[in-house]
């Protein structure tokens, strides 16, 4: 499986110095890869040769240096010019990134310390989002989530008090940045729920829930990152056969709801 893990960051132009720059952040953060894969940006083609370069300029007066560099290089692959469609899953983090930035952000002026905090604060949102299960155990309402990958653990936020509904004239900067941070989580927990949830067409007969599956709750006002989880311990039909209320055990105790207000977790293969 992939990890689908979002990392962001932020660079004062679009050269290849800032970039590499950046790219070495990256790798003393996350550690070095082995492999990219990116599009055929021209401040990215330039890094490659410019990395190439660097290692060429070095292994000339370090055999074991040269040697060490060979296998340990990276692998630069890039995507056909105008086609970030092969991109796939990490065109899916961006995206996802920016239309929320740009829709609670808008024309906002934000500093550099604003703007960084807000940017780490998104990236830990969309790593904070249940994958998948990680047993069939009933009683373990334990998921896998991109933040696995990058900590060992689900990633959580600080808590806040809630200020969407505060009039902006009563807070001051920073509270304005945790507004922003919050309308961004709200927006993107309703769009994650809602590909969790699919709406097939009548004509195809969708697969019932059952006892035992893990589903994802969905609930008004929760804080940052944070997921309410269950499992289905009863089901109950309706006329046509199909499964239509559940009740859901959680951490919290044994909930009875719609399956409008739930969503339905998938198993990895």
């Amino acid at each position: 499986m992939v990890t689908k893990a979002v990392h962001l960051d932020i660079v004062s132009d679009q050269t290849s110095k800032a970039f590499i720059a950046c790219l070495k952040r990256f790798f003393s953060r996350r550690g070095k890869s082995q492999m990219i894969f990116s599009d055929n940006g021209k401040n990215f083609v330039s890094a490659n040769s410019e990395l190439k370069r660097l290692i060429l300029i070095v292994t000339k007066h370090d055999e074991c240096l040269s040697n060490f560099i060979s296998e340990e290089g990276i692998q630069w692959t890039f995507l056909p010019p105008r086609a970030p469609n092969f991109g796939g899953l990490w065109e899916a983090g961006v995206k996802s990134f920016k239309f929320h930035f740009k829709r609670v952000v808008g024309v906002s002026k934000l500093t550099y310390e604003e703007f960084y905090t807000i940017l780490h604060q998104i990236e830990g949102i969309l790593n904070s989002r249940p994958l998948t299960p990680l047993s069939s155990d009933m009683d373990d309402l334990e998921v896998l989530t991109p933040g696995h990958f990058l900590i060992g653990r689900p990633i959580t936020a600080i808590a806040e008090p809630n200020l969407t509904n505060v009039e902006n004239n009563r807070l001051n900067l920073w509270q304005k940045t945790s507004k922003m941070i919050q309308a961004i989580w709200k927006k993107w927990q309703n769009n994650y729920l809602s590909t969790l949830q699919q709406r097939n067409k009548w004509m195809i007969k969708k697969q019932n829930l059952k006892v035992g599956d893990m589903v994802l709750l969905k609930e008004e006002n929760l804080p940052c990152c944070k997921w309410i989880l269950g499992r289905i311990v009863d089901v109950f039909y309706g006329k046509d056969n199909v499964v239509r209320v559940v009740n859901v055990k959680t951490h919290s105790g044994i909930y009875k709801r719609s399956i409008s207000k739930i969503a339905l977790l998938p198993l990895e293969n």
